[in-house]
């Protein structure tokens, strides 16, 4: 077994050199400048919805997992800027062993991502001979190099149907995202016990009460949200789906139970509508995801100016995850996603 080695970037080093520290002028026009790092260094830079507006804004291409996986796959920009967590960047330096990839800020982890530490899984895997392993892009290398075959919340209904009903599945590492999976297909997929911290504390008591309060609005959910929210939600969907979704329905009042990120997107697409973050279960009026906020515009301009922090990865692990995402995007493209 490939053990997952730990992203090769010397954080001390970058510390002693203090380039995050560097106080920036406060006229500087961060957008401008960004715009001509991206020309001159030939960079793209891929955001996901979840990141602060300002990011979204500038960014090149915004989306899910899936598109940003797959644009991932065919940029030919020298440097790859992930506005995203460090799961992410390292999908796109997998598919690009040949790009710099950047990640603004390194600490931007995953809480799902940590939930499913390899070792562990690994161990998981050997109590269940003869299943395949089907996880969630929200996972690391070392997860991926276990792994058959990748999914996303886009494509996740049709990775899993692609395999027989006779086929005995372990689903990882998100335990919500695969029992409605499970619930859908009417499949029986063993789940690894692994969740996400923004979609595990949605309050359904504040979300009932929401609605008492906005009767003609839909509740629109994403499928890492529990059970208990998601059977009373009136659209269940990926991030894109959701936004999809906004789009074309003709209520003109949403509650929605993901990432308070979507929304900026959301807003743009249908100035005439209102959306409404839904309430976590704490004193927040909505429930933002600290690891995608770490990353900021500043952070973005100063890793773009000084091409760091990068990520590395040892090439034998690179190979060996980098095969179930192959996988994804080849059953992916067959179905037009």
């Amino acid at each position: 077994m490939i053990e997952e080695s730990a992203l090769r970037v010397a954080e001390k080093e970058l510390e002693n050199k203090g380039f995050l520290d560097v106080e920036l002028d406060p006229s500087l026009d961060l957008f401008a400048e960004i715009e001509k790092l991206k020309k001159q260094k030939n960079a793209v830079i891929l955001a996901h919805y979840y990141q602060e507006p300002d990011i979204q804004d500038v960014a090149d291409y915004i989306g899910d997992s899936l598109g940003l996986a797959q644009q991932a796959q065919k940029t030919d920009a020298d440097i790859i800027v992930f506005a995203g967590v460090h799961f992410m960047a390292e999908t796109a330096k997998i598919l690009n062993p040949q790009k710099k990839v950047l990640l603004p800020d390194l600490k931007a982890g995953c809480s799902l991502s940590d939930s499913c530490p390899p070792p562990l899984f690994k161990k998981f895997k050997e109590k269940h001979p003869g299943h395949v392993v089907i996880s969630y892009i929200n996972c690391s290398a070392g997860i991926k190099a276990l792994s058959d075959v990748i999914c996303t919340s886009s494509n996740a209904k049709i990775i899993v149907e692609s395999f027989p009903e006779e086929q005995p599945i372990i689903f990882a590492p998100d335990k919500n995202l695969g029992a409605y999976i499970n619930k859908i297909t009417g499949r029986n997929m063993v789940l690894w016990d692994g969740a996400c911290m923004v979609h595990e504390i949605f309050s359904l008591e504040k979300i009932i009460k929401l609605k008492v309060r906005h009767p003609r609005a839909k509740l629109i959910a994403h499928p890492e949200c529990e059970e208990a929210v998601l059977k009373h939600a009136d659209f269940i969907g990926s991030t894109t789906g959701l936004l999809k979704f906004t789009q074309t329905d003709d209520a003109m009042e949403y509650i929605v139970a993901t990432e308070t990120g979507i929304i900026h997107q959301m807003m743009k697409a249908s100035p005439h509508k209102t959306f409404i973050p839904a309430p976590p279960d704490n004193s927040c009026a909505c429930n933002n995801c600290p690891h995608m906020k770490l990353n900021t515009l500043e952070k973005l301009y100063l890793c773009m100016q000084y091409e760091k922090p990068e990520i590395l990865i040892d090439e034998e692990l690179r190979l060996a995850a980098k095969k179930p995402i192959d996988r994804m995007l080849e059953i992916s493209a067959k179905a037009g996603l």
